[in-house]
């Protein structure tokens, strides 16, 4: 059974690496962004020093891997075929298959956020270093180890998300909702320790902040790692468990547009 999802992770690679331009147009569009936040926080902490335990190159390498993390991290929403299979019924024919759906569907997001963060994070990655001179990561593999808990983090929460469209006719409500969520809260706007008081408590208890925000501070050597992993570990467990459940359930009710 291993064997089956690693060839379902490969097989997802292939299929995303057919559209490299997208994935390039989408590396420009990231780049672009970069320069114009790095410029915005470059005015701001230097008005603000230390703002958030941030020195000015801190905060520009915040700002270029949140723009890298974009991509893999799907953090705009999405990546998932699951709304689109459960709207046409084929939903039907992936609940009998002798594999898990959550695993299954878990594979082929890796395949996606492997081909990504190859063509898409890099580019953002390197043109800030190239301009601005970015920090490299204190440890590179403590940052794999943050790196793919976020991804499992964000694809537990992306899966529950489709998973939704089982009892509901249209998803875009829920899916526009998610959006916010992860766009906001994750630091990809703005680095969570800025935010002050219980809002900020609030914030970084959060489970996007497993996404964008400890990934970036393991980077950046700023956070402690078994704390950080514990906590993204947790959201983990926590999301996929309720997967588990939500998938059962399905089992049991399926509503598709039709039947």
């Amino acid at each position: 059974m291993t064997i089956l999802y690693l060839k379902l992770i490969h097989y997802s690679f292939r299929r995303h690496a057919t559209y490299v331009g997208a994935g390039l147009a989408g590396a420009f569009t990231n780049s672009v962004f970069g320069v114009l936040r790095a410029y915005i926080l470059i005015a701001l902490w230097q008005a603000r020093p230390g703002l958030g335990g941030y020195d000015v190159t801190a905060a520009v390498t915040f700002c270029f891997l949140t723009q890298a993390m974009i991509g893999p991290m799907q953090l705009f929403g999405g990546g998932l075929t699951l709304p689109e299979r459960i709207r046409s019924g084929d939903i039907a024919l992936d609940l009998v298959r002798p594999a898990s759906l959550q695993l299954w569907c878990l594979a082929e997001d890796l395949g996606r956020a492997a081909f990504l963060l190859l063509v898409r994070s890099l580019p953002p990655t390197l043109l800030g270093a190239a301009l601005f001179g970015i920090t490299a990561p204190a440890d590179v593999p403590t940052l794999a180890v943050a790196f793919l808990l976020g991804l499992l983090v964000s694809f537990a929460w992306r899966y529950l998300v489709a998973l939704s469209v089982c009892w509901l006719a249209d998803d875009r409500g829920v899916a526009t909702a998610s959006m916010l969520l992860m766009t906001f809260f994750s630091g990809l706007m703005l680095p969570l320790n800025i935010f002050p008081g219980w809002f900020g408590e609030l914030a970084r208890a959060l489970p996007f902040a497993a996404m964008v925000q400890v990934p970036s501070d393991v980077y950046l050597g700023t956070a402690d790692p078994l704390p950080a992993f514990a906590f993204q570990a947790t959201w983990a467990l926590v999301l996929l468990a309720l997967g588990v459940l939500a998938t059962r359930a399905i089992r049991h009710k399926v509503v598709i547009q039709g039947g």
